[in-house]
């Protein structure tokens, strides 16, 4: 392949990643020859240099490297774009893993962040907390790619690479690219200023516009010091326009036709594309058809957004969802909603406390970590615990969730993709497994949401249980099956299985004092108190009132022990409400399932299975 068509080659392949990456188009050239043959050259630009200070004069933030040009550098010149390796490349919950597998690795990160005393353990430490200096992500996006393959990468530079210090007002840019005819990651340098030979090369490590500039100190963490994050970590509901965020805008059914609707046929229609509803919804009221348009109940595995359009053209077609009710789905807009439940006689003795109880302390990492840092702060000067599970808003089955008493780290998790921070229920309910010992479990309640305004709320009697398979303790934070209960989804990974009645015999004889009939009361009020949050403003705040609208979710809990004053309780803790959860265990363990949940549904039949809550 002669140059011209190698080059027209590269550009097809990798010209949106250059785009938008915003790499300068004199430089795409240079890049397509060097990354086409690996040429490395650095070395004849750029000095690597170790800063030496005086004992008294070093202080912890202070760089131990600098990069520097051997000659001067021009901006426009198109030769000045370089290739960087990268030395390591991790997800962030096996850090310790990697450094205690490969002896080598430790070896240059212990060389690279100036570590030189203590054990092999002790080193693996402080590398795995002074990582969040030199560590950088990115990610693939696309829907071709599966979620596991859209989890955030995270990796250090070679060197020099690491050598490069930060400034506000930086000479150069640095970018991960993937080549993609062998998919390998490297990351591209180029100037954005002329520099002079000897001058410290700098990049920013926190780019981008950020309306708060708290938030970018707070991002900065890890390199800077700040003083000032003493402030009050009080959460404010926002406004209106961030629950449109991110979303597709939905419109709202005409109510005034909807008023009119005729009488339900005795036998409905269902168009589902959902499996598990076409194989086990056997009820004679029912019959499942292949055609939308033939259909009395439509339930989609989408996001359906037309309901206006669905009002005046179907008027007599029930939809399985209802308009914004992503406000309780999607984990940063979950805790807003749950905060209106809070009680406005908070214990002034305990300003760390949550509130509501049920709802464990959330902060959202892309517009609340001032509030979380402080948060963090605080909590960290009364002597109380700081660990941290944090996840992203849209992810399931712990793809992306981290556990974590490292706040340099948590700085570092918005350039990985808007997450949330939710304190850790460091004191669990657990259950004695015969085969284990004491895990932690999970709690999962279908939950039906029937109408809005007025609201009705059902939930289904039969809950379901996952169990970790570990006993549980805060020594590995690492260890997945140790702090989590989702291992259906994992190959060569054991799934311990207990149905809701057998839960409830075991639990009479490992906890006789507390009467799972009260514990459940306490679950079930939950519930209410979330719906009639999720109901009582108008969307996009709320959850709009749709009389076609019907809905199943599944919401998950744990139990968390609360001690106060010498007594000691069991507090439900609500950790997430699912869209479209997985039903096929409960398909599996009680066969009746869809029956009776259609039947609650859409025939307004009660059934001994399902219970109105609200």
């Amino acid at each position: 392949m002669d140059g011209i068509s190698a080059y027209s080659y590269f550009l097809r392949a990798h010209l949106p990643q250059l785009m938008l990456s915003n790499v300068p188009e004199h430089f795409w050239e240079t890049l397509s020859k060097k990354i086409t043959d690996n040429i490395f050259d650095c070395g004849l630009t750029f000095q690597l240099l170790e800063l030496d200070y005086e004992d008294s004069d070093f202080m912890p933030y202070d760089p131990f490297w600098s990069v520097v040009p051997i000659c001067d550098i021009k901006r426009s010149d198109p030769n000045h774009i370089y290739l960087i390796d990268h030395a390591w490349t991790f997800k962030a919950n096996r850090i310790k893993n990697n450094l205690r597998s490969i002896p080598a690795l430790l070896d240059r990160m212990c060389a690279l962040m100036k570590v030189v005393s203590g054990s092999i353990e002790e080193k693996i430490d402080k590398v795995s907390r002074g990582l969040w200096r030199y560590a950088h992500t990115y990610a693939v996006i696309g829907d071709q790619f599966s979620p596991e393959q859209r989890v955030p990468v995270w990796y250090v530079l070679d060197e020099l690479g690491c050598g490069i210090t930060h400034s506000d007002n930086p000479n150069f840019r640095t970018v991960p690219f993937i080549y993609v005819p062998t998919q390998v990651t490297y990351t591209i340098i180029f100037p954005i200023r002329d520099v002079k030979e000897g001058d410290a090369i700098t990049r920013n490590f926190v780019e981008g516009n950020y309306p708060h500039y708290r938030q970018r100190d707070a991002m900065l963490i890890p390199w800077k010091h700040y003083d000032y994050f003493d402030e009050d970590f009080t959460q404010q509901e926002p406004e209106s326009d961030y629950f449109l965020e991110g979303h597709v805008y939905e419109d709202l059914p005409d109510l005034e036709i909807l008023d009119i609707r005729q009488n339900i046929p005795n036998r409905l229609k269902v168009f589902s594309q959902y499996s598990f509803i076409n194989d086990h919804l056997t009820s004679p009221h029912f019959e499942i058809v292949y055609n939308e348009n033939q259909a009395d109940i439509m339930w989609y595995t989408e996001h359906y957004k037309t309901f206006n359009d669905l009002s005046i053209n179907s008027p007599n077609t029930f939809i399985n969802q209802f308009p914004y009710e992503y406000i309780i789905t999607v984990k940063d807009l979950l805790p807003i909603v749950a905060r209106r439940c809070s009680s406005d006689c908070k214990n002034p003795n305990d300003p760390f406390e949550s509130n509501p109880a049920w709802l464990p302390i959330t902060f959202n990492l892309k517009t609340e970590l001032c509030k979380l840092v402080s948060y963090y702060v605080q909590r960290k000067k009364a002597g109380l615990d700081n660990l941290w599970i944090c996840k992203p808003y849209n992810l399931a089955r712990s793809l992306d969730t981290y556990i974590t008493d490292d706040l340099q780290f948590m700085c570092r998790l918005p350039a990985s993709g808007p997450k949330i921070a939710q304190k850790y229920i460091e004191d669990p309910v657990l259950f004695d497994r015969p085969d284990v010992g004491l895990v932690k479990f999970d709690i999962r309640y279908v939950i039906l949401l029937k109408g809005v305004n007025p609201t009705e709320v059902y939930i289904y009697n039969n809950f379901f249980l996952r169990f970790s398979n570990k006993p549980f303790g805060l020594d590995n934070l690492e260890d997945f099956e140790q702090h989590f209960t989702v291992m259906n989804y994992l190959d060569g990974v054991p799934l311990y299985r207990v149905l809701c009645d057998e839960f409830k015999e075991a639990w009479a004889r490992q906890y006789a004092n507390y009467n799972w009939s009260e514990v459940e009361k306490s679950i079930t009020e939950m519930f209410s108190q979330l719906f009639i949050a999720a109901t009582s403003k108008e969307p996009p705040c709320g959850i709009a009132k749709s009389p076609q609208s019907r809905a199943l979710y599944a919401a998950d809990l744990m139990l968390s022990w609360n001690k106060k004053n010498g007594d000691t309780t069991i507090q439900p803790k609500l950790l997430e409400i699912n869209w479209m959860p997985d039903c096929q265990r409960a398909c599996e363990y009680y066969p009746d399932f869809y029956n009776d949940i259609f039947s609650v549904l859409f025939l307004n039949r009660d059934v001994g299975s399902c219970t109105k809550i609200l």
